[in-house]
């Protein structure tokens, strides 16, 4: 029971990668802390799990007011967190023209948990068993692709976010490890859940290669997770795709860029040819 010691936060944890996330730290020992806007899916998640070790609050990491009163909400009913996984996250399908500035703002939540409970891993963290907080990037951190500009914005930001306070907390002595992992396309409801431009003729077409690109499931990406912050790696990738996304820049550099917009649009191609006709 490796986690038995350990209050772990969660958020995006009623379904995919934060539920898959909330089982496994459960089934460890930990006491979890899950939070989603999803009043059903975290009802669901805790029935899943061992009765007593997992408390809900229902939160839109969005509101940074409604973050900070979750912070406080798991220091008096569990004690000051020594883990915490950013997860929740949203998708926006959209082109650079057609993003609003509310879509931007809707796309960066990790920041407010990280704010927010960082005070208490700095808290409970000691050298000799350091606390872990855990920001979910992309593999569209690691390289844009069309129709995902925001997004890709908004998880590059996460990447450079997470790596600078993880050379922070070094710099610092704190007893924190910092780590930003890089999924690429998991099976879970997040295409789904996308919001999608209505002036993007693609967006939609973009939704459904999502889908069938997905390789990994949150069970198995749950597992990377830990085990890659088990052996403190700073860059956790997910999946074959992952894998890809990190390695395509190093070897291909700025011609990067121009080979993933084709193999996007003879995708893209593709999906047109094998989608059914419907008469005129």
């Amino acid at each position: 029971m490796k986690y038995s010691s350990h209050v772990a936060v969660v958020t995006g944890a009623g379904s995919g990668i934060g539920q898959a996330l909330t089982q496994a730290l459960v089934a460890d020992g930990a006491r979890v802390a899950a939070c989603d806007i999803d009043e059903a899916g975290l009802a669901a998640t805790a029935a899943s799990c061992a009765p007593g070790q997992v408390s809900s609050y229902r939160l839109d990491v969005a509101d940074r007011d409604a973050v900070l009163g979750c912070a406080e909400a798991v220091r008096r009913d569990l004690g000051p967190a020594s883990m915490v996984f950013n997860n929740a996250g949203v998708d926006l399908i959209s082109t650079v023209a057609d993003t609003t500035w509310d879509d931007l703002d809707w796309l960066l939540g990790i920041i407010n948990g990280t704010k927010a409970f960082l005070p208490q891993l700095c808290e409970s963290g000691t050298q000799d068993r350091p606390a872990r907080l855990i920001n979910i990037s992309s593999a569209f951190g690691l390289i844009a692709v069309p129709s995902q500009s925001a997004y890709s914005t908004s998880k590059f930001a996460v990447r450079g976010f997470t790596e600078a306070l993880r050379q922070e907390m070094i710099i610092d002595r704190r007893p924190v490890t910092v780590h930003c992992v890089h999924p690429g396309v998991v099976r879970t409801n997040f295409s789904a859940n996308a919001r999608v431009s209505e002036h993007d003729p693609d967006a939609e077409r973009t939704r459904k290669l999502g889908d069938r690109a997905a390789l990994t499931t949150p069970e198995k990406a749950a597992r990377l997770i830990l085990r890659g912050v088990e052996k403190n790696r700073g860059r956790i990738l997910i999946g074959a795709d992952g894998r890809i996304a990190a390695a395509l820049p190093r070897i291909l550099g700025s011609r990067s860029t121009d080979i993933v917009a084709h193999a996007a649009r003879l995708a893209s191609s593709r999906l047109d040819r094998r989608s059914p006709k419907t008469a005129p």
